[in-house]
């Protein structure tokens, strides 16, 4: 089960990351694109996620992985239910979904210095 603690330190710490308060909710930015935020009650956590993968990824794991609203179905966005995810695979989904708001250039860059996570 993964928790907001597993992945806190982490979107925290990627370069160009932050994070901020909305209306209480916990969520990550660069800049002002918001790539990661947690529901209030801390149980689903969204995420930025290419749109034309939705679909196969929602029906890999429908337990796991949920549609956004219909008003958020424009963004590239997707759910996830935190108590479903081990803590890995929710910090893998941190780092990608950092991945598609920064430069490729920093993206290569935390690869060069996380070797593992590239893979």
């Amino acid at each position: 089960m993964a928790e907001i603690d597993d992945v806190r330190p982490l979107g925290a710490g990627l370069e160009r990351s932050y994070e901020v308060y909305v209306r209480g909710r916990l969520k990550f930015r660069v800049g002002q694109i918001v790539y990661v935020a947690f529901s209030l009650d801390e149980s689903v956590m969204g995420f930025a996620f290419p749109k034309e993968e939705r679909a196969d990824l929602v029906a890999s794991d429908p337990r796991k992985f949920h549609l956004p609203s219909a008003s958020d179905m424009r963004f590239n966005w997707l759910h996830a239910d935190l108590a479903v995810l081990d803590r890995d695979e929710a910090r893998e989904l941190v780092v990608d979904a950092w991945r598609m708001v920064v430069p490729q250039k920093v993206s290569r860059a935390y690869d060069v210095a996380h070797p593992a996570a590239a893979d």
